[in-house]
């Protein structure tokens, strides 16, 4: 082969949640790897989010004494997506690797001094089908030290789990109690050790991040202290295919071009189409890159390109949903304050344009924000309104405020925040006939009365309660709206990724439209159509199989088992 400038053993598009992963395998073995990034910041979507990883049976639930196993596994997600169609990327033998895989990953970041733990309580989305976990299957990374990374803190992509104050660093877990604050005593105690925590951490120089950002964090860590090449600004344009086999990539060095030849085999990372309006409207029409969470660098573009050497794709319109609110004067790029615990708290619900409640507000956020948009088609849908009253104001944050009735002024003046003595009153305000909005409310408040959703069963799954206010009693997710003022604020069906690419198979190899394979070429993430599907079985299910596949693309690129 010729007129290739550097020649490497595996290369990785991209540095989201996978291929630091599958870098870390190669360097094992002594392999030479090269990461090419994009953007100047390393880490993807992923370091963004919540970092969360979906990992049955895992090492951890194994410590603590959760009962799990490949066989229950199996049949949770066998009972959720076995009669799904047209789901390529979800075949039986390749959800049957991901249940096996999934845990042999976790060991071995922990082999490599990557520090994870999970989640106390995160019950799986759809916890009532056979198979379902209450405690939960996630696996998250400890807090870490930033500036442990030196000069590479600045070139990790800034993470959206963060609490409102600096001084406060918490874990996720410890982030997601800080909402009862005002109501818990144990939790202001919490606070009172976090305060000490950032204390301390400032006298010896330490900035603690959670989320998305620790996980990747420490992989960037255990990449450089690896040896893996991991530039920046290099975007790759092209892969090189020579008699059929994908041999290497084009990108650029020092700004000028250059070719890169993979012997073992080119791993495409490079996430989605969410930044792509093009792409939105041929795959998912009706949704806005206005309103995503995931980096400016998710525009599709290696899909693309695998499409043109002959990848088949699959499940373009499918998106990790996000139900978002947008208060006034947030910027393009900033995190978008969720919804998800809004209208799942007690003393709120969801209603369409006509006024009307159509979905399980407590429900996974991906079938929340499919919901939507399945209603937008009969019905307008899109914004959707949380309605709720004075004790919803007076206990839960909206919109990243802390619970009390001061807003900020210019919520109500640019009409964001609707305000009105009576729930016929704030119908008007919302274009709606107030008879079919008070009827609305007060057909749920029966239902809360009863404490039982007679139309859409929330609050009769474990994670619709978790969502929901544990203070709460007899439901934590039910409580009348009764007590004026009433308020409302538009809801929109955002994402944090899209969650349809090319087809591969259960070793993570590109698959052509005739289900053959092009050698030489891997993918993971959401470059690929997902091994769920249509559905999120629960935290963590594309960051999880994003590690996953990176995992097994590199054991079998490497011709490890």
């Amino acid at each position: 082969m010729s007129g290739f400038d550097e020649v490497v053993d595996f290369v990785v598009v991209g540095s989201g949640g996978g291929s630091m992963c599958a870098g870390l395998l190669m360097r094992t073995l002594g392999k030479q790897v090269l990461i090419l990034e994009k953007t100047a910041l390393v880490g993807g979507t992923t370091a963004r989010s919540g970092g969360v990883m979906w990992i049955p049976n895992n090492r951890f639930m194994k410590r603590d004494g959760i009962e799990d196993s490949t066989e229950k596994a199996n049949t949770y997600l066998d009972a959720l997506t076995s009669k799904q169609t047209d789901a390529p990327g979800s075949t039986l033998e390749r959800r049957r690797t991901y249940v096996t895989e999934a845990p042999r990953m976790v060991d071995f970041l922990v082999s490599q001094g990557v520090k994870l733990n999970r989640v106390t309580y995160w019950p799986d989305y759809y916890d009532d089908l056979p198979g379902g976990s209450q405690d939960g299957r996630t696996v998250v990374a400890e807090l870490f030290n930033v500036n442990e990374l030196g000069e590479w803190k600045q070139k990790l992509q800034p993470t959206f789990i963060r609490a409102p104050v600096d001084l406060l660093q918490p874990s996720l877990e410890e982030m997601m109690e800080l909402p009862a604050l005002t109501r818990s005593w144990r939790v202001k105690a919490l606070v009172a050790k976090l305060v000490l925590r950032g204390v301390l951490g400032k006298i010896t120089g330490k900035y603690w991040i959670a989320g998305g950002g620790a996980l990747q964090g420490r992989m960037l860590q255990a990449a450089v202290k690896a040896g893996i090449e991991i530039r920046t600004e290099s975007p790759v344009s092209q892969l090189i295919v020579e008699n059929g086999a994908v041999k290497g990539v084009a990108t650029v060095k020092d700004g000028r071009p250059w070719r890169v030849e993979a012997r073992m085999g080119v791993l495409v990372n490079a996430g989605g189409f969410a930044r792509n309006q093009r792409m939105r409207d041929q795959y998912a029409p009706g949704t806005s890159v206005k309103w995503t969470m995931a980096t400016p660098g998710d525009t599709g573009e290696m899909i693309e390109e695998m499409m043109r050497i002959g990848a088949a794709i699959a499940q373009m319109e499918e998106r990790v949903g996000n139900q978002q609110t947008h208060p006034p004067g947030a910027a393009d790029g900033e995190a978008k304050p969720t919804a998800q615990a809004l209208t799942a708290s007690p003393h709120a619900i969801l209603v369409d344009q006509s006024g009307v409640r159509y979905m399980n507000e407590g429900g996974s956020y991906m079938a929340y924000c499919k919901a939507m948009l399945e209603r937008n088609k009969t019905v307008p849908a899109v914004p959707s309104w949380a309605i709720f009253d004075s004790q919803f104001m007076a206990k839960y944050w909206l919109a990243g405020t802390m619970p009390g009735k001061a807003k900020p002024q210019h919520w109500y003046d640019q009409g964001y925040l609707k305000k009105a003595d009576t729930i016929e009153a704030l119908a008007q305000q919302l274009k709606m006939d107030p008879a079919a909005l008070k009827t609305t409310v007060e057909r749920f408040n029966g239902f809360v009365a009863k404490n039982k959703d007679e139309d859409f069963h929330r609050g009769e799954r474990a994670y619709d309660r978790w969502l929901g206010d544990s203070l709460n009693k007899p439901s934590e997710t039910l409580g009348a709206i009764n007590k004026g003022p009433f308020y409302a604020v538009p809801i929109v069906p955002g994402d944090v990724g899209t969650y349809g690419g090319v087809v591969t198979d259960e070793h993570a190899r590109v698959l052509r439209g005739d289900g053959s394979i092009i050698p030489g070429l891997y993918a993971t993430g959401v470059s690929t159509a997902s091994v769920m599907g249509r559905f999120y079985p629960g935290a963590g299910s594309s960051v999880g199989p994003s590690f996953v596949w990176g995992y097994v693309a590199a054991k079998h690129a490497a011709g490890v088992k």
